[in-house]
């Protein structure tokens, strides 16, 4: 956590939508969900984003948790 926001570090550039494609891949990996049910709902050319996910059946918790490297319950 980081004031309040999960960051994540990605590999990809940022280059052709190539580090929002694998930030997209990585939270549905994360989350067990599919890559349809991850939406980057603001900052789709900023650093800072806002995902949506749906369809996870998690509390907030369990998803910063999840996001955050620490076990799944």
């Amino acid at each position: 956590m980081h004031g309040g926001a999960v960051k994540i570090r990605l590999k990809a550039p940022p280059v052709d939508g190539a580090a929002n494609d694998e930030l997209v891949r990585f939270v549905a990996a994360r989350l067990g969900v599919h890559r349809q049910e991850v939406e980057i709902v603001a900052g789709v050319t900023a650093r800072a984003k806002r995902v949506r996910v749906s369809g996870t059946g998690l509390s907030e918790e369990q998803v910063v948790r999840r996001l955050c490297g620490g076990p799944a319950s």
